[in-house]
């Protein structure tokens, strides 16, 4: 193994990561927790701390690596364990030698910070303990408060940090801190790790964050990361999903088929998920608004079978309809599916539906939270389409209600125009990056064979509007000369 080397050339010290056991959490680190690292887990009550504590020693604590976890006037072990046993990560073997509860209750109410030094000290080093939690430390110091000033309280956690790390100790000390204490806490200048917890209420949803604001010796990446506490117990969704190594494929190598000849032949390039599986390429659909069941009968009715492929693995649907959904646990569910069977083909159904199912807190940045989502399933090598529903006022021709057209490769436009007394269905590519594609506007209908373009609309002028009119002597216009019909077309 080679030795990282610094700019002048000398060795650096190796520091090593350990893994959290979060899912998605060693993304956001960096790579893992810092090895004898001095880390604090804070936020507000209720927001898992406790939780993220006993997943990331039971991650790690063996038999010849133990974890001790300090209690302090707050749940007594067995309560604890009680609660914690019910998260698939708990681990009952480990109490058995690997991981032990300690409670420091009575030593705190009657005696100093000196004394709780000298306990947790001496019961580290008897038990030669590699993992080392602190639930509450904030109760320590509240205890003892009115008898240090900051100035001792800082020399007590500077002493307590170099022992445990001396002793070759990663340290975990959680408390129930508010942002406003970040500027004046002694705790937080000596720490080398702090992650904040925050748990939040919009309108009817919870919404839960995580942020790495200080992490000393690596980079960790930044701003605030969407977890969830489920069975499995913390679960991290980070905001660069997917975006952290170098793209495996170029997009554009190749064109895919939507499996309607007379449509491959208006944009040129176009990705169908029924085409893809006849063709032996996987593919994943993300809805938002009916179940799979329902969709696959649908599409059934257009002549379409995505019953059969989801039984052989082919597809995935995946319905995502919690309504504090946040946009980075869209992007890992979809990649996720996209890894297990290698899919080649997305498509999202819809960015109406899509944004409809987000928590409130996230729909004011769903612009940029698309575009990670778009960057990252692209640098997969998928081809994805997605469809917008747009309001239509029969009097302009919008491409979508979110100003989001800079992120597509390819556009098209389908709407309904008023011509003869009926309404009927018009399509044309608006956009078609880096290559040509016809400017003609087609009608098409929907049949239980699937979408079947019809011909090009002739002879009317304000198409786009919605209600055109016919070309004639009379408007001052001419009628266009006609094209030449293709019968490969037909």
């Amino acid at each position: 193994m080679n030795t990282p080397q610094s700019s002048q050339g000398q060795a650096r010290v190796r520091i090593w990561q350990l893994p959290t056991g979060v899912p998605g959490l060693d993304e956001i680190l960096g790579g893992g927790l810092p090895e004898y690292s001095f880390n604090i887990i804070a936020g507000a009550p209720g927001c898992g701390k406790t939780t993220l504590a006993h997943q990331i020693m039971f991650a790690n604590a063996t038999p010849e690596a133990p974890a001790l976890y300090f209690t302090v006037l707050g749940e007594p072990a067995i309560k604890m364990l009680r609660y914690q046993q019910q998260f698939e990560y708990f681990d009952q073997s480990k109490l058995d030698g690997s991981i032990r509860f300690i409670n420091l209750s009575q030593l705190v109410l009657d005696e100093d910070l000196e004394a709780v030094l000298v306990a947790i000290i001496k019961e580290v080093e008897q038990s030669n303990a590699k993992i080392v939690v602190v639930d509450s430390f904030r109760t320590v110091v509240r205890r003892t408060q009115a008898r240090p000033n900051d100035m001792a309280l800082q020399g007590f956690v500077q002493r307590l940090a170099l022992h445990l790390t001396g002793c070759q100790a990663t340290t975990f000390l959680i408390g129930e801190y508010v942002e406003g204490e970040l500027l004046d806490n002694p705790v937080f200048t000596v720490a080398d790790g702090l992650l904040w917890l925050y748990q939040s209420i919009e309108r009817n949803s919870i919404v839960r964050k995580m942020q790495i604001i200080k992490l000393r010796g690596q980079e960790s990446v930044p701003g605030m990361h969407t977890f969830r506490i489920t069975d499995g117990g913390l679960q991290a969704f980070p905001r660069t999903f997917g975006l952290t190594e170098a793209p495996s494929h170029v997009k554009g190598g190749r064109r895919l088929s939507t499996g309607i000849p007379k449509f491959d032949k208006l944009v040129l390039a176009s990705q169908f998920i029924a085409e893809g599986l006849s063709k032996g390429e996987p593919g994943v659909i993300a809805i938002f608004e009916e179940l799979p069941a329902e969709y696959a009968r649908r599409a059934a009715t257009l002549g379409m079978d995505l019953i059969t492929p989801q039984k052989d693995g082919s597809l995935k649907i995946i319905y995502i309809r919690p309504l504090d959904l946040s946009v980075d646990e869209t992007v890992h569910a979809v990649i996720d599916a996209v890894s297990k069977i290698k899919a080649q083909r997305v498509v999202l159904d819809s960015l109406v539906g899509f944004e409809m199912a987000l928590a409130p807190d996230y729909r004011h940045e769903f612009r940029e939270s698309l575009y990670r989502m778009i960057v990252a399933l692209t640098r997969l090598g998928v081809t994805v389409v997605s469809t917008v529903e747009v309001e239509e006022n029969f009097t302009s021709m919008g491409l979508s209600n979110y100003a989001i057209s800079f992120l597509s490769d390819d556009i098209v436009r389908l709407r309904y125009v008023s011509i003869n007394g009926q309404l009927r269905k018009m399509l044309v590519a608006v956009k078609m990056r880096g290559s040509q594609h016809s400017i003609d506007m087609w009608e098409y209908t929907i049949s239980s064979n699937g979408v079947v373009i019809g011909e090009r609309l002739r002879g009317y002028r304000g198409l786009t509007t919605g209600i055109p009119g016919p070309w004639s002597s009379e408007s001052g216009q001419n009628e266009p000369a006609s094209q030449p019909e293709h019968p490969e077309e037909r």
